[in-house]
């Protein structure tokens, strides 16, 4: 049986390595980069990323990361290009290709089309001297840095170098952008991530679901409203949809003796939490549960009712 230190040394060898490489390109980062950032900024098109082998799997993730986070990108695969691909590229797009060598030979057809149509390209490689650096508008020379599999010959430093350049490009474009969570939720909307970036406008119920009355609604008739919308509260509105209130259970009981004989308005609960359409529904939830109520009304700035949101909207979102 194989010594487990031995599988540790190497895990922490190759991972010191690693960081070691990261650090150098931190410190080396320079113009270049920030010509590439402006570039791709300049252009009306897509992000066109280009690789092959090692290379072109980094270069799916990070077409997949611009894409995610508000810059229009798409891989193409160079074997692909040659036949046929080719003319998912067009003017106004840029093409960012990378290659630890810079001089890959299934590249060439990409990067003579790009000469040959005008095609801003940013090359991503170690060897400054390379046909693919010294082709490009915008060449990015990562720095020397032995790979971590100690033979030289296994991409594993150059390929996290190039993976982290890709995170900055990405991070860089946000922010100059202000992208926010609510713009990453529009490329988010399933899974957990989605869920917790889900807007209140997203989960809450409108129009005819709503279940709403006006101030001088017999109790008898508010009655027949909570029951048949289901949600164990009605809202209070005076005749321009502003909300006035709220009835609920706890408004009930209060008001048992004699209930039959009232109105809405000598029932209700005046100035109700409510909440924004655009808001996280994650919030939402929070105020719910810090105030141990079931739902909330959902009201635009000048108080008018647009919706309702359930605790239940929310858990079966996936939130909580």
């Amino acid at each position: 049986m194989a010594d487990k230190n031995t599988f540790l040394d190497t895990a922490r060898r190759v991972i010191r390595i690693e960081a070691d490489a990261l650090g150098l390109l931190a410190d080396g980062i320079g113009d270049p980069f920030a010509d590439a950032v402006q570039l791709i900024l300049d252009a009306p098109g897509r992000i066109i990323v280009c690789g092959m082998g090692k290379s072109g799997h980094v270069a799916r993730k990070i077409a997949a990361t611009f894409a995610s986070t508000g810059t229009p990108a798409h891989f193409v695969h160079p074997a692909e290009a040659s036949h046929g691909d080719l003319g998912m590229m067009t003017k106004g797009d840029v093409a960012l290709v990378l290659s630890n060598s810079g001089e890959t030979p299934e590249l060439a057809d990409v990067i003579a089309y790009t000469r040959r149509y005008g095609i801003p390209m940013i090359g991503v490689a170690s060897n400054a001297k390379s046909t693919l650096l010294m082709q490009s508008d915008v060449a990015i020379v990562l720095p020397a840095a032995e790979e971590a599999c100690g033979t030289g010959v296994v991409p594993t430093t150059s390929t996290t170098m190039t993976l982290a350049l890709g995170d900055a490009m990405a991070v860089a474009l946000m922010e100059h952008r202000a992208f926010t969570p609510a713009n990453f939720r529009d490329f988010h909307p399933g899974g957990k991530l989605g869920a917790r970036l889900s807007k209140v406008s997203d989960l809450m119920h409108s129009g005819d679901a709503l279940p709403l009355v006006t101030p001088d609604t017999h109790m008898s008739d508010v009655l027949l409203e909570i029951s048949q919308k289901g949600f164990g509260v009605v809202g209070i509105i005076d005749a321009d949809g502003i909300l006035q209130g709220i009835i609920t259970d706890g408004d009930l009981r209060r008001h048992m003796n004699g209930l039959l004989d009232l109105n809405a308005n000598e029932v209700q609960t005046s100035g109700p939490t409510t909440m924004r359409a655009g808001a996280l529904a994650e919030e939402a939830l929070g105020v719910m549960n810090t105030r141990k109520i079931t739902c909330l009304f959902v009201t635009n700035d000048a108080g008018k009712v647009e919706g309702l949101l359930h605790i239940h909207d929310c858990l079966r979102a996936g939130l909580g």
